[in-house]
């Protein structure tokens, strides 16, 4: 009759030995071979420790319907037209006031309750001899994050044109972007900028002056910008008639950055660690096995009973 082999299982061999022999020396040094250097590997090829992530992010971007203009009739320094939401802005102007029609429209498009585009329009009005050179326009907005940390901001969106022939309209269609220098937290609320980017209550001309309103702004380390912008300058207005802007804002999906908590940068450390150790334990598996049982080092070799598989033997 015709045999077969029906089932086999492997049989285990210990080394025994004494605990201050060349043996227990060996496995001893082995086994910190085995576990220290893929931890040095992991560490020494960068990227260890996850520093940095990322994440995507909708915000919740509103319009706060406050606007600072000024339009440039031309290059005298006393040339311009200019208006604004805040009132003590608006009486330092003087013969240089002029109050413009301001309809704004914000749309949630794909009805996720996070408003999507804002649709600005402003006809600033003219008198015949007024013609319109550059303008200098700036929005303000409320801007939240919430996926990690409660991200609270007031920012604002700075769009400055000037042409070399006098227009009737400027067109904008850009996205208000997400600009940081540094990286949010992970968790918590952060309210550091959550302050009024111009300060409307200020009786103070220096306060309301562009240039020190955007440096002090640039100055933070989370700010927004109106990108992609591609203004269009469109010429041939009739007398009479107001100088138009009409601004098309998107408030696109963001990549946010984020400083990474503990337990994610431990998580990734270890699969790091883990990644390059199984190798290592590999290896040493194999020079151990080499060691013992070519007895290399001095030990007695045993058979480990059916019972006692999964005791710890010195091997």
């Amino acid at each position: 009759m015709a045999l077969y082999q029906l089932f086999s299982h492997p049989a285990e061999r210990g080394y025994r030995a004494g605990l201050c022999s060349k043996a227990a020396l060996f496995l001893l040094l082995a086994t910190a071979l085995t576990y220290i250097p893929p931890l040095l590997v992991a560490f020494r090829t960068h990227g260890f420790w996850l520093k940095r992530s990322s994440y995507e992010e909708q915000p919740s971007v509103r319009f706060q319907h406050q606007v600072l203009l000024v339009a440039l009739l031309g290059p005298e320094p006393g040339a311009f037209l200019a208006w604004s939401t805040f009132p003590t802005f608006n009486r330092l102007q003087g013969v240089h006031l002029r109050v413009p029609l301001v309809s704004t429209i914000e749309e949630d498009r794909n009805q996720d309750g996070k408003m999507d585009v804002l649709h600005f329009k402003l006809e600033l009005p003219l008198q015949a001899t007024e013609h319109v050179f550059g303008v200098q326009l700036m929005l303000t907005f409320s801007y939240q994050l919430h996926r990690m940390s409660t991200f609270v901001m007031q920012s604002m969106a700075f769009l400055q044109s000037s042409f070399a022939v006098p227009g009737s309209q400027l067109y904008v269609n850009g996205d208000l972007r997400l600009q940081q220098k540094q990286p949010l937290s992970y968790r918590g609320l952060d309210i550091r900028y959550n302050v009024s980017v111009i300060n409307g209550t200020s009786p103070f001309a220096h306060d309301y002056d562009l240039t020190r309103i955007v440096a002090a702004y640039q100055e933070r380390n989370v700010t927004t910008v109106l990108s992609d912008s591609n203004p269009i300058w469109l010429v041939g207005r009739a007398a009479e008639a107001p100088f138009i802007i009409n601004a098309v804002i998107r408030y696109p999906v963001e990549v946010i950055s984020y400083q990474p908590g503990f337990w994610e940068m431990i998580k990734f450390a270890w699969v790091q660690y883990v990644s390059i150790l199984l190798i290592f334990i590999w290896v040493f598996e194999r020079i151990k096995i080499f060691v013992f049982q070519n007895q290399v080092v001095t030990s007695i070799p045993v058979a480990v009973p059916q019972g006692e598989l999964g005791k710890e033997h010195l091997s």
